[in-house]
């Protein structure tokens, strides 16, 4: 009951720089763990109820709207992450086997995230994903294995369709120069 009415509070706060102040700290209250300064811009959705706390998102990530956690099996998002809007965090699924008469068994696995990552803007990333290190997912991509560091996947399924060029291994908190780092200043 405490998540909800706190994710239903967050859900309704307008954007600019008090309502994503103001976002972060009712989404904290809902149960998620936000390291440092996170922007949330617009509604999020956590099913199943209590399964906030199974969300983790690094400092200085941004989230854009409309961004869906299907968390029961847990979401670990890095730092510096950038997420683009209606990106969706799915850890549970069904076998394919089935009795009949009965449903399918169900399943769930983690889904990480690592830093410097960028989700394109409806994505859907699968149970069991690890996203590498600045790995990059094109928009509308279905993600359903691994993506290794630095790479570029898209398509459905996701396939790989490049390599990224190495940034300097000296990238931290404090680096200003980032990609995105404009979208930092909201926070």
């Amino acid at each position: 009951m405490r998540e909800s009415f706190f994710l239903a509070l967050a859900n309704r706060m307008p954007r600019g720089r008090i309502g994503i102040r103001m976002r972060r700290e009712l989404l904290r209250l809902a149960g998620i763990m936000l390291r440092g300064k996170v922007v949330v811009l617009g509604p999020v959705t956590i099913v199943p109820v209590g399964g906030a706390r199974h969300i983790r998102i690094g400092e200085r990530t941004f989230i854009n709207n409309d961004v869906r956690f299907a968390s029961r099996g847990g979401v670990t998002i890095g730092r510096h992450v950038q997420i683009a809007a209606r990106v969706s965090f799915e850890t549970a699924s069904h076998t394919l086997s089935f009795l009949p008469g009965c449903s399918r068994p169900g399943t769930c696995a983690p889904i990480v995230v690592q830093d410097h990552a960028w989700i394109g803007a409806g994505a859907i990333v699968l149970p069991g994903v690890t996203i590498g290190r600045g790995a990059v997912v094109a928009a509308g991509a279905v993600v359903r294995r691994d993506v290794a560091p630095m790479t570029v996947v898209g398509g459905v399924p996701a396939r790989f369709l490049r390599n990224l060029p190495e940034q300097s291994d000296d990238l931290d908190d404090d680096d200003q120069n980032t990609p995105g780092s404009d979208m930092c200043s909201y926070a």
